[in-house]
């Protein structure tokens, strides 16, 4: 008798057990970022997919925080790079040095040798500096005087720009914008959180009782079975109506990338797996469309930037028909 093949698809037992450990990592952030469920969900979903994230926000609410925060939860290192002007390539990746004692040229790391990288007000350095960060956010590698070295896993740059200084910046260039999973943003507190934040930082940080909830190699693991979480043909040729439709809209010079389409099914899975689900569906693709694709659009000279690129896609959401029903795997 035949045995039967696996499914490469997660159960539904599966799928409560990765999402049960990726809510742990979201109790152990918001016991440091408080106010900002949405802001620090999102931030989990981008470690789930496996992408980078940018944070762009006014200083002083918390990015760096953030970041280090989720490092100390998944019990992963952290390096801080700080973007100026003066900043060069060898400053992030690393360089070759001549070893007398021993007579050879040697490979000295540079701080992107970590599990997560914060990469401060990354705007603030000139393109070429920013160039170097981009084979090790596609590849997960880094290239020096020719030969390649792998980065730790998991990797994960979290960049920060403020958007409100623009003297003495560089704009992103658009092939390092399509690398970053989403933008996200932090914003003010409420008046009652901000009140709660002076009182658990008036004697100690909270940073420092965080504890971590899981190894970087189970968060590889988890990384792993997100993929496994089943999308229909239907539903994914809706996600991909979605990002076409971007192409061809009249205020758009420049649309989403294939690479945004496998962004925003990987962004789609992890949703649906923090839902609660083992199954995506085209709300999920839905709720995932514009943090993962708001960014990446280049548009004509009559957009007017971030708020325009949104309205765009909510437009482009209402247009495309969503498919019904069949989105279990049979």
């Amino acid at each position: 008798m035949a045995q039967e093949t696996p499914t490469p698809w997660l159960s539904e037992m599966e799928a409560h057990a990765v999402a049960e450990q990726a809510r742990a990592i979201i109790r152990a952030v918001e016991q440091v970022i408080l106010g900002k469920s949405e802001t620090v969900r999102m931030m989990v979903i981008g470690l789930l997919s496996g992408g980078h994230l940018l944070i762009e926000d006014i200083p002083g609410v918390g990015k760096t925080t953030l970041a280090r925060a989720i490092a100390k939860a998944i019990g992963g290192q952290f390096r801080r790079i700080q973007f100026t002007p003066d900043l060069l390539p060898a400053d992030v990746t690393g360089s070759v040095i001549y070893n007398q004692a021993r007579g050879v040229f040697e490979f000295h790391p540079g701080p992107i040798f970590a599990n997560i990288v914060l990469a401060d007000e990354i705007n603030r350095a000139t393109p070429k500096t920013q160039s170097a960060l981009l084979e090790a956010m596609e590849e997960r590698t880094v290239s020096v005087e020719g030969e390649s070295h792998p980065l730790p896993q998991p990797f994960l740059v979290i960049a920060t720009q403020n958007n409100i200084e623009m003297v003495g910046t560089y704009p992103l260039p658009e092939a390092q914008m399509d690398r970053f999973f989403a933008r996200v943003s932090l914003g003010y507190p409420s008046p009652e959180v901000e009140a709660q934040i002076l009182e658990s930082r008036q004697l100690d940080s909270p940073l420092s009782q965080l504890q971590p909830v899981l190894t970087p190699e189970r968060l590889v693991e988890l990384q792993h079975q997100t993929r496994r979480v089943y999308i229909s043909p239907a539903v994914r040729r809706y996600l991909v109506d979605v990002v076409n439709a971007t192409r061809h809209h009249p205020k758009v010079m420049l649309g989403a990338s294939p690479r945004a389409s496998l962004t925003l099914m990987l962004g789609a899975q992890a949703h649906a797996l923090l839902s609660d689900r083992y199954y995506v569906t085209p709300d999920d693709v839905q709720q995932m469309t514009i943090p993962v694709l708001a960014h990446r659009l280049m548009l004509r000279s009559d957009g007017v930037g971030r708020a325009q690129a949104e309205t765009i896609l909510r437009e482009i959401l209402n247009q495309i028909p969503v498919p019904i029903g069949g989105e279990t795997p049979v």
